[in-house]
């Protein structure tokens, strides 16, 4: 808009203003002053200044109304600006609802789900307890089992090796459980395992060779009441102790064997012995036989008592049923007694201790023990 205004139409003249009844009417007249441009054109100040506020109030206003124009326009975009906002917040916090929901559901199950796990947990608890009762209640068993098991072994192989690998594993085992009813059985392993370690096996091969050796003895051993047997020792000699070489000498000699053969005296012992005959001689041996074949066979078995008590038998037959002055029966019973020495320590260790200590256990669980 265009700021300067058009000059405006000059108004006309007015009319001189009547004079005031107060003014003299003798009043002279002013003399008359060069009157301005504007005012000899008819322009009046008023008017100027009337047209000059309206036309800064016409500017100010168009300035206004520009500003207030912007202002609405800056307010229309905000206020536009404000309502995608608010739609977009509206559709976030929809959006934000929904997933407070959905988060809440989620919390409602995890609530239920932890719920669940911790009824899970204390059953498993209780689970574990009751396994590691019936693992200790169980160990005592096992071990029970296990050692008879290598007793047998150690029995039949000669060997005590099978038992210390089985004392050895309770051993581990047990120090392992921390059940207070399997102390005693610990303390119990500990001396057997110490006893097992100490003992000494018996030389089963030397023992069945003495035995073999006897066995082939047993058929030149002169019987009690045996007529005519004369021991080398008895035979005579010559003054320096040995048999004589000259002829005429030895048939010397062989005269008085001959000569003491034909009349023996001596003292009945033990009569049943003087009256056996020949056949029942045969029988003695082959029973004497029989005893030294089963402490054989008790001795491969490791079956020590029944070794000793055959060897026994057979020592009584040998000092009952035959000469007891003959070199070759004492020299079979200095062999007898020898092998009866060895059975006497050829013992296998046992763990009765600890067994005894394990069925202890295994009653004081509850549970049924290993039969023997």
């Amino acid at each position: 808009m265009n700021s300067e205004l058009d000059p405006a139409p000059t108004p006309p003249a007015a009319a001189p203003a009547p004079a005031s009844a107060s003014e003299p009417r003798t009043a002279l007249p002013r003399p008359a002053r060069a009157l301005p441009g504007w005012r000899r054109r008819g322009l009046q100040p008023g008017l100027v200044v009337a047209w000059l506020l309206a036309a800064v109030g016409l500017t100010v206003s168009l300035l206004l109304w520009q500003k207030v124009d912007g202002m609405q326009q800056q307010l229309a975009r905000q206020s536009a600006d404000a309502g995608n906002k608010s739609v977009e917040a509206r559709t976030l916090a929809r959006q934000a609802e929904e997933t407070v929901r959905d988060t809440a559901a989620k919390v409602a199950v995890l609530e239920s789900k932890v719920g669940d796990m911790v009824a899970y947990r204390a059953q498993l608890e209780e689970l574990v307890q009751v396994v590691a009762r019936a693992r200790d209640e169980n160990l005592a068993v096992d071990l029970e089992a296990a050692l008879r098991v290598a007793q047998d072994q150690t029995q039949l192989t000669g060997s005590v090796e099978p038992l210390l690998a089985a004392l050895r594993t309770a051993e581990r085992r047990l120090g392992r459980s921390v059940d207070p009813r399997l102390v005693p059985v610990s303390r119990a392993v500990a001396r057997d395992l110490e006893r097992v370690k100490s003992a000494s096996i018996p030389d089963t091969a030397g023992l069945l060779a003495r035995i073999d050796q006897l066995l082939r003895q047993i058929d030149e051993l002169p019987v009690a009441n045996a007529v005519g047997h004369t021991d080398l020792d008895k035979l005579p000699r010559g003054a320096d102790g040995k048999t004589p070489e000259l002829w005429w000498q030895r048939w010397w000699h062989a005269f008085q064997r001959e000569a003491a053969n034909l009349l023996r005296v001596s003292r009945i012992e033990r009569p049943e012995a003087s009256m056996l005959s020949p056949e029942q001689a045969f029988f003695v041996r082959e029973n004497l036989k029989l005893r030294l074949q089963g402490a054989r066979l008790a001795i491969l078995a490791r079956q020590y008592e029944a070794a000793r008590a055959d060897l026994a038998a057979a020592s009584t037959a040998l000092g009952t049923w035959f000469d007891p002055a003959s070199r070759r029966t004492q020299a079979a019973a200095t062999l007898l007694q020898q092998v009866q020495g060895v059975t006497k320590s050829a013992d296998l260790p046992r763990v009765q201790e600890t067994l005894a200590a394990l069925a202890g256990a295994v009653a004081a669980s509850g549970q049924p023990g290993v039969s023997q």
